[in-house]
């Protein structure tokens, strides 16, 4: 598996995050699989703070060896809106990120005490659902944008919240991020999922910002907030 890495430069250990990648869009385009995704300004952003990042590419994803199957439907058509084929390809995700986990716990520039999990998109929801689905692994979670099925599938309105709860047994503080302009996920159903969460027991804090799906590059609004989450979850 292949994992972009971008560290401080003293010697650590570091505090830590692991981010997770979304998406290809709708899976059509499969020269977009072999695209390495770590992007700058989330690694400066950490970096800058003393955090360590790691952006591991899944399964048939950059670098990383095997087939890309996170829920494409079998015709090749892209993504599957089909329930079971999209909860399957979430649950290999889940696989992956156990394998970064286990990579990990033999780092000694890493601090296993302080370790948060993030992600974009579909990293965004495996963010939030691992952590308590692995509980006592991570000490926070991160939500850019999250969800697994975009509005252009009905089933989203389903499965979005049905992950997202898995993460509610985590009894850690989470933070999602959310666009009010998201193409992928309306507002009022990322505001739905986060409720539900909530409502299982989870922990967190929902921000929305005036901007859509691109949220991620877009600093200016997220990082007073996240900073202050790091500090929160790193003490």
């Amino acid at each position: 598996m292949e994992i972009v890495t971008a560290k401080p430069k003293d010697v650590g250990p570091h505090p830590t995050i692991v981010f997770n990648h979304g998406s290809t869009g709708r899976g059509q385009n499969k020269s977009l699989y072999s695209r390495t995704v770590a992007p700058t300004v989330v690694a400066n952003y950490f970096v800058e703070r003393g955090w360590m990042a790691l952006f591991p590419q899944r399964r048939g994803r950059g670098k990383s060896g095997g087939v890309y199957g996170e829920g494409l439907a079998i015709d090749g058509s892209g993504y599957s809106c089909d329930v079971d084929i999209a909860i399957a390809g979430f649950e290999r995700a889940v696989e992956d990120v156990d394998a970064v986990v286990s990579y990990l716990r033999d780092q000694s520039d890493v601090d296993q005490e302080r370790l948060v999990v993030g992600g974009v998109s579909r990293g965004g929801v495996l963010a939030i659902a691992y952590a308590g689905m692995r509980p006592n692994t991570f000490r926070g979670s991160i939500n850019f944008n999250g969800g697994w099925l975009g509005r252009g599938c009905p089933n989203h309105e389903s499965v979005n919240p049905l992950l997202f709860e898995r993460g509610a047994g985590a009894g850690v503080p989470t933070l999602w991020l959310h666009g009010n302009f998201d193409q992928y996920y309306s507002i009022a159903h990322c505001r739905g999922n986060f409720d539900k969460f909530r409502s299982a027991g989870g922990q967190g804090t929902f921000l929305a910002a005036p901007t859509g799906h691109a949220l991620m590059f877009k600093p200016a609004l997220w990082s007073e907030h996240v900073g202050q989450y790091l500090r929160e979850v790193a003490k």
